[in-house]
C-alpha cells in the first residue's frame, strides 16, 4: 500500500468542547426563563383584579330522589353484615361447648388490646405495626378448655369500616408461613364457605422428657373480619375438629 504523505505544517485537526456547548446552552435557557417570567409579571401586574366565580354552582344539576315506592328495601339484618359487625363483636364468637372451662382472654371481657394480640407474635413490635399500619378497629375473642390438657382460642380481628383490605393481608400473611418447617409444614385444607381460608393439623411437637404437643390452627377473613383459630392439646387434634370449628366461625359471620 502507497503511503499518504501529510505536510508537516498542516493543522491538527480540531475537536469539539462538548461540555462548553452545552453549558452555553443551558445558560442561554435559564436567561431566556428569568427574562420570560420577568415579562409576565409585569403584564399580569398592569392588568385589572378579575373576581373569582362564586362558591355555588346554580347550574349544577343534581339527581332527583327517588319517590317512597321506588326506594330499594334494605337489607333484612340476616343479610346485612355490617349491621351485624357493627354490633357487639363478641356476640359474633361461637360460644363454648357445655361443660368446657372458660378460660381468661385480654382483660376477661372478651376484648383484647391491640398491644395484648401483637403480644403473642414471635415479633411484637413488628405485629403491632403492622396492624396499626392496616387500621386495626378492635379485637374479640374467647377460649375454653376441655379435658385435661385441650384448649381452644379464636379471635376476631375487626379492621375499619368498609376496608377490607386489612383483613385479607393479616389472613394472608398468617398463611405464607404455615408451610415452614417450624408450623404446619403443609399448604393446609380448603375452608368450606371461604374464598381463601385454610385449616391446619400440625406434626407432633415432641421434645424429650416432655409430653407431646400438638396443634391445630385456622384462617380465613369475612368482610373487615379477619379470624384467627387455635387447637391446642397434648393428644392427637383431628382434622374434623379444627375443620368443623372453623365452618361454625365463617357462618356466624
Amino acid at each position: 500500500m502507497e503511503a499518504i504523505e501529510v505536510p508537516v505544517d498542516a493543522p491538527p485537526p480540531r475537536r469539539r468542547r462538548i461540555g462548553r456547548a452545552v453549558g452555553l446552552i443551558a445558560v442561554a435557557a435559564v436567561l431566556g426563563l428569568v427574562g420570560g417570567t420577568a415579562v409576565g409579571y409585569g403584564i399580569q401586574a398592569e392588568r385589572e383584579p378579575t373576581p373569582l366565580p362564586a362558591l355555588n354552582q346554580p347550574g349544577l344539576a343534581y339527581p332527583k330522589p327517588l319517590p317512597a315506592g321506588q326506594k330499594p328495601a334494605p337489607l333484612p339484618v340476616s343479610e346485612d353484615r355490617k349491621i351485624k359487625t357493627d354490633g357487639d363483636l363478641r356476640k359474633l364468637l361461637v360460644p363454648k361447648p357445655a361443660g368446657a372451662k372458660k378460660l381468661e382472654v385480654g382483660g376477661s371481657d372478651g376484648w383484647l388490646t391491640v398491644p395484648e394480640y401483637a403480644g403473642d407474635f414471635n415479633s411484637p413490635g413488628g405485629a403491632l405495626s403492622d396492624q396499626l399500619g392496616w387500621g386495626v378497629r378492635r379485637i374479640a375473642g374467647t377460649s375454653w378448655g376441655t379435658g385435661p390438657y385441650r384448649t381452644t382460642t379464636i379471635n376476631l380481628v375487626q379492621y375499619r369500616s368498609n376496608d377490607q383490605l386489612g383483613a385479607q393481608e393479616h389472613a394472608e400473611e398468617q398463611r405464607d408461613y404455615m408451610p415452614d418447617e417450624d408450623y404446619a409444614r403443609s399448604e393446609g385444607e380448603p375452608i368450606k364457605g371461604s374464598a381463601s381460608g385454610r385449616y391446619y393439623v400440625f406434626p407432633v411437637h415432641r421434645v424429650a422428657g416432655y409430653m407431646d404437643f400438638y396443634e391445630a390452627r385456622a384462617y380465613f377473613h369475612r368482610g373487615d373480619v379477619m379470624v384467627a383459630i387455635f387447637i391446642h392439646d397434648t393428644k392427637k387434634i383431628s382434622a374434623a375438629d379444627i375443620r368443623s370449628l372453623a365452618e361454625k366461625q365463617l357462618g356466624r359471620l
